[in-house]
């Protein structure tokens, strides 16, 4: 990283140079010798035809209106450095672009109908000395695309982004704004946004992902086999003899979803032993030892960050002990209840009961209920002492997609052909949990899958990786032979 100014004054940073002033030679000389690198023969990326189509839906929801939905800005990590930049998924579903400070715009035309625009950073100024004075103009930061450029990628007319709070503050008529990523925007629309609008537009927007389209399937498949890849990584750093740190585990995924994709889809959980037992273990300090359970939760998120979600609960050394096979059996068995339970016209819930059913039957004939009925166990929901969570979940742009949609077209609802969902039954048994015979206490296994929903009922997507005890075992073998 370069060796940054003493100077934080950003104005004078931006007049003067990083290191005090510019002399006039130096200014002229920046200003000449700079080759035309304009790219005049791109052609519109992939997605382009399918973020046309989600842009008509969203405009059909909202005749008259106009729609502004925001990339982000970036976020401080600390000081004087930021978050990796990851653009709104919103503003990614309907343009397919990923640039920061970027908003998209539909502005309602008289005949009806919206005409779409993409307010992005045009490149930075050579003549004003923009590119290379300012700290973060493309000397420092690199090269951005054209606004031309950016309209033959994308396939929509493209202005500057520093030119829309004027536009807003202009507009008149209804206004939808997708709040908490831009405050400028917000700002210059602040007296015409409601919470109620606010809460209708996230709704509208994370229901039209509801059910996926070609490109996000197969973008969701390259997911997945990557993120099987990064398995097979892990299981080949895994010791056979000695600890491996929780962090080797997680950098070693890391590096395949880096090398295949954008970014983890989320913080991986690489918990072994009792830290299994935590659902959301992302601390990854500890040591997955031999005779050991490692519970890996981990997905990479590909580069049009699409991400895959999948769990698999490994033996370190290989082998599953007896009673860690016990408890790995009765979550498979839950989890094949479930996936059997996923197609068309299922309700949403479905997979969910069916999972936590079997679960329930494997507790109760395990004696943990103290003699009531499987029935009345699972009425009761006692069964959730041990399986904690729901079974899964919608899957996309975001880990959990689609979470802002109604309940009554969600959770309440029902399945059709392009949704994805994951399921991710569970048992853990607390290494405190008195309740329990001492040889359970201590154990997590979860195991889960992206499921695709078919005309005819379902796609394990992430089928690449074994799910069964026996078939992890031999993969494992083989893995290390």
């Amino acid at each position: 990283m370069t060796d940054e100014p003493d100077e934080t004054d950003e104005n004078k940073t931006r007049k003067n140079g990083l290191y005090g002033g510019v002399s006039a030679e130096l200014a002229a000389n920046m200003k000449e010798g700079w080759a035309d690198t304009e790219r005049r023969h791109l052609q519109p990326i992939t997605q382009a035809p399918h973020t046309a189509r989600r842009r008509a839906a969203l405009s059909a929801l909202f005749p008259g209106e106009l729609l502004v939905i925001p990339a982000g800005n970036p976020k401080v990590r600390s000081n004087d450095t930021n978050y990796p930049f990851r653009p709104s998924s919103d503003y990614v579903y309907l343009t397919g672009d990923q640039s920061q400070d970027a908003v998209l715009v539909l502005e309602p035309r008289e005949a009806g109908g919206h005409q779409a625009l993409a307010y992005l950073l045009p490149r930075s100024d050579r003549e004003s000395g923009e590119f290379w004075l300012d700290y973060h103009g493309e000397l420092w930061d690199g090269r951005r695309n054209s606004l031309t450029e950016n309209e033959r990628l994308l396939g929509l007319p493209c202005r500057d982004v520093r030119t829309l709070p004027r536009r807003l503050a202009e507009a008149s008529g209804p206004v939808r704004l997708l709040c908490g990523y831009d405050a400028e925007a917000e700002a210059a629309l602040s007296d015409r946004v409601t919470t109620e609008r606010n809460i209708e537009f996230r709704a509208a927007l994370s229901e039209l992902r509801l059910v996926k389209d070609e490109f996000e399937i197969e973008d969701l498949r390259h997911a997945c086999r990557a993120t099987a890849r990064g398995f097979e990584d892990v299981v080949a750093v895994l010791g056979t003899d000695t600890p491996t740190p929780e962090r080797v585990v997680e950098g070693t995924f890391w590096m395949r979803a880096r090398i295949e994709g954008n970014d983890v889809g989320y913080a991986s959980v690489c918990a072994a032993g009792s830290h299994a037992t935590t659902l959301h273990w992302v601390r990854n300090d500890g040591e997955a030892r031999p005779g050991d359970l490692l519970l890996l939760d981990a997905g990479v998120e590909s580069r049009d960050l699409y991400t895959a979600d999948i769990t698999r609960t490994l033996p370190v050394d290989g082998r599953f002990t007896p009673v860690q096979r016990q408890v790995y059996d009765a979550v498979y068995a839950a989890q094949s209840a479930g996936i059997a339970a996923v197609g068309p016209g299922a309700k949403y819930r479905d997979f969910h009961h069916a999972a936590q059913r079997v679960l329930t039957e494997h507790l109760a004939a395990w004696g943990l209920f103290g003699g009531r009925s499987v029935d009345e166990a699972y009425e009761l929901g006692l069964f959730r002492r041990w399986t904690l969570a729901g079974t899964g979940h919608m899957l996309g742009l975001d880990v959990h997609d689609c979470a802002k949609a109604r309940t009554e077209l969600y959770v309440d609802g029902t399945l059709a052909a392009g949704m994805v969902l994951t399921v991710e039954p569970g048992l853990y048994f607390q290494p405190d949990d008195l309740t329990v015979p001492e040889e359970f206490r201590g154990i997590g296994v979860r195991i889960e899958d992206d499921i695709l929903v078919t005309e005819d009922g379902n796609e394990n997507l992430s089928a690449a990786l074994p799910r069964s005890a026996d078939d992890v075992e031999a993969w494992m073998a083989r893995l290390r032979s």
